[in-house]
């Protein structure tokens, strides 16, 4: 059975309450990938991670937990949610997956923002576990977010790596809109 998990970044406290604003699940391109591969007979899912503004690894990891994963799925993760992936299959060993997508990749390299969260070794044979491992990174992302990448990538040797001009932190602003057929393409390969 062919699934994939999209887990969502961080938002700002502000963000997160704002009613005006779509929940961390169904920003950006997040709805727009989920529907795609959909309609490539995935079973996709989007799920909204508690309390999305200030991350708790043991409630973001139950939840994650409720989705069944095979070598058939895909994980794709946005900024705090790639991290998040990372720490997953970087902790359960056991989980062998077909791609593993990191779209602007955050571990709070500096430790300032998430406590606990991201206390973990980033398992150097996780490429042995996917099949596909590949990184989208923008030259203009911010500083925190180059220095996970550049730590993600001494530690996974066989990281697939996409790099992009003028992409920012790959939000819908950024993007021009909801669709990222770069990263659609990428997943379909």
């Amino acid at each position: 059975m062919k699934t994939a998990l999209i887990i969502h970044g961080m938002p700002s406290r502000h963000e997160y309450l704002d009613p005006k604003e779509p929940s961390p699940s169904n920003h950006h391109w997040l709805p727009w990938i989920q529907k795609q591969l959909i309609l490539k007979d995935y079973i996709a899912q989007a799920p909204e991670m508690p309390e999305a503004y200030a991350p708790r690894w043991r409630s973001w990891h139950r939840e994650f937990e409720r989705f069944e994963l095979n070598r058939a799925s895909l994980l794709i993760g946005h900024s705090c949610g790639a991290g998040f992936l990372l720490r997953c299959l970087s902790e359960n060993s056991d989980l062998q997956i077909d791609k593993l997508a990191l779209v602007a990749p955050w571990i709070d390299p500096e430790r300032k923002s998430t406590e606990d969260f991201f206390e973990f070794k980033i398992d150097k044979n996780l490429a042995n576990r996917c099949r596909k491992i590949i990184l989208f990174n923008s030259d203009n992302d911010a500083a925190g977010i180059q220095e996970s990448v550049r730590l993600i990538r001494t530690s996974i040797e066989a990281i697939e790596y996409r790099e992009f001009h003028n992409y920012g932190h790959f939000c819908k602003s950024d993007l021009g809109g909801e669709e990222f057929p770069e990263l659609l393409k990428e997943l379909l390969d």
